[in-house]
């Protein structure tokens, strides 16, 4: 069952997660050059920032395999997609338990945004599970 095209998850998850990657480097150049308060907070938090970069480079390498239809590709992406929903929806979590109540209004809004992004990560791991994904990517 082939929900989504090939093609069209390697350039989604090229671009999506290029784009992630180049904003994250943005942010912390930004960072680092607001004061050393903002340069120790941001030394602190190098380890939590290096994994969040190689998830990122997970799903970035795993829509150029797509494209270029390297038999890798499948299990790099879907750990990617895993991976994005277990923390997506952690956050999510956390956000909600952190905000004071009512949270009606925040609970639709990261519903609004973890739904799409859960149901293109399946979509995705479906496909490549497909017969057809298992042929194409085959080598």
């Amino acid at each position: 069952m082939e929900l989504l095209p090939l093609a069209l998850i390697g350039w989604l998850f090229t671009l999506g997660s290029g784009a992630a990657l180049l904003l994250g480097a943005w942010l912390m150049i930004g960072v680092h050059f607001s004061g050393e308060k903002a340069r120790g907070e941001l030394a602190r938090r190098a380890f939590e920032d290096a994994v969040l970069f190689g998830i990122w480079i997970l799903g970035f390498a795993g829509g150029v395999g797509v494209l270029l239809e390297r038999s890798w590709s499948r299990g790099v992406l879907e750990l990617f997609c895993a991976v994005l929903i277990a923390l997506a929806g952690l956050t999510a979590w956390s956000r909600y338990r952190a905000a004071p109540p009512p949270r009606g209004t925040l609970a639709v809004s990261l519903a609004l945004f973890l739904v799409p992004l859960a149901a293109v990560c399946i979509a995705t791991i479906l496909t490549l599970r497909s017969e057809t994904a298992l042929r194409t990517l085959a080598g």
